[in-house]
């Protein structure tokens, strides 16, 4: 069983989603193609939660395709507009598997959730287009740990 991982901003520029869209369907038909059959998503807002609804989507054109939910918390979608609270409720209900890093928020469980994607991935798809917060430590965290690195954030505009 291969093994992906997703990290990416919680901002997308409108301008981008469609070629950002077209670029992870494309990447994720040729990793299924090669084996690829487990992806993990981190939950939260943005490219995270693009990449699980791709998932889900394709799921149901490869069946054994499956979705892995790492979360920080049970609680991490407090203070989030209702409106992507439901679109997460429903990527939360189909899962394939859910992993809560801890049961409530605190200071370092992002940084232990997007550990616990990365460990045991052997790919890491990324949208990274700044070099700062949690997408770029997780990048340097898979680079660091041996995981390829895959950034759709590059030449994207």
């Amino acid at each position: 069983m291969k093994v992906c991982c997703f990290t990416g901003h919680r901002t997308i520029k409108s301008e981008l989603r469609g070629k950002l869209i077209t670029r992870l369907d494309g990447t994720l038909e040729r990793l299924i193609s090669e084996g690829y059959t487990e992806f993990r998503a981190g939950g939260a807002r943005g490219f995270d939660t693009l990449a699980a609804l791709r998932v889900l989507y394709l799921r149901s054109k490869h069946p054994d395709v499956r979705l892995c939910l790492y979360l920080p918390c049970r609680d991490q979608t407090k203070g989030w507009p209702k409106g992507e609270q439901l679109v997460w409720e429903d990527i939360l209900s189909r899962a394939d598997e859910v992993h809560y890093v801890c049961d409530t928020y605190h200071e370092g469980c992002m940084h232990a959730r997007n550990r616990a994607l990365v460990d045991g991935s052997d790919l890491c798809i990324a949208y990274l287009t700044q070099n700062r917060g949690g997408t770029l430590y997780t990048c340097a965290y898979a680079l660091k740990n041996g995981v390829e690195l895959l950034n759709l954030g590059e030449s994207l505009a």
